[in-house]
């Protein structure tokens, strides 16, 4: 990787959930989410989480500049539960990211993904070897220079939405590898996130606090589909 990897470490971890069976973490930018191939790219949740809970698992990723939601297994039980749920596509999530430009007030971005080469790796739409992709957005609110979206991604390719979105003319701002608008972080932000406990059955309604410069007007109602967190 062609640039240093500098974490985050204060605070270490912050904990939006936790009981025996998984732990939910308010991921920050800069932080992976497991260890990286590379020497001095271990840092990672989950190497931090396993200093605690030696048997912790991933069950899902967020990309390195990517803050918000990010769910741990605790057990070998509830690990096979969740991911099932996650290839199942159950899993609920919303995303916030700030865009630059003006997209129509809602739409549907169904466009194949496909993984190319390069430091960091990256992808692109492909529309003949690509994998199916799907992302529907709602602008929350707009200023001069761009829009802040909800994203509910249909699917869970990796950069799904970085890519998506530079790829109709909106790139979210602050993306390095993605043409975005220069910015101190990629404001994109896992945002609220619904799942079944792995071991009790009930939804989960979760949420993370974007930071101010993602935060959705405070009248704003509850995402489609979901409840408000709590």
């Amino acid at each position: 990787m062609s640039l240093p990897y500098q974490p985050p470490v204060e605070p270490w971890l912050v904990v939006v959930h936790r009981d025996r069976d998984l732990l939910v973490l308010d991921k920050p930018a800069g932080l992976l989410s497991v260890p990286g191939r590379e020497p001095g790219w271990q840092d990672s949740v989950l190497l931090r989480v396993r200093q605690d809970h030696p048997h912790a698992y991933a069950v899902h990723r967020l990309d390195m500049d990517t803050s918000g939601l990010l769910v741990i297994a605790l057990r070998r039980k509830a690990e096979a539960a969740l991911m099932a749920q996650f290839a199942a596509r159950s899993v609920e999530k919303v995303y916030l990211a700030r865009v630059l430009g003006q997209p129509d007030d809602a739409g549907r971005i169904d466009l194949p993904l496909v993984r190319v080469g390069g430091l960091p790796p990256r992808n692109a739409v492909d529309l003949v070897a690509g994998k199916a992709a799907a992302t529907r957005y709602t602008v929350l609110a707009r200023d001069p220079d761009g829009a802040l979206l909800a994203l509910h991604p249909e699917t869970g390719r990796s950069h799904q939405l970085r890519v998506h979105l530079a790829a109709i003319g909106f790139p979210i701002v602050g993306d390095r590898l993605y043409a975005g608008a220069p910015a101190p972080r990629l404001l994109l932000h896992a945002w609220r996130l619904s799942l079944d406990h792995p071991w009790t059955g009930a939804r989960l309604q979760l949420e993370a606090p974007p930071p101010p410069d993602l935060a959705p007007p405070p009248d704003l109602a509850p995402p489609e589909g979901m409840a408000p967190a709590g």
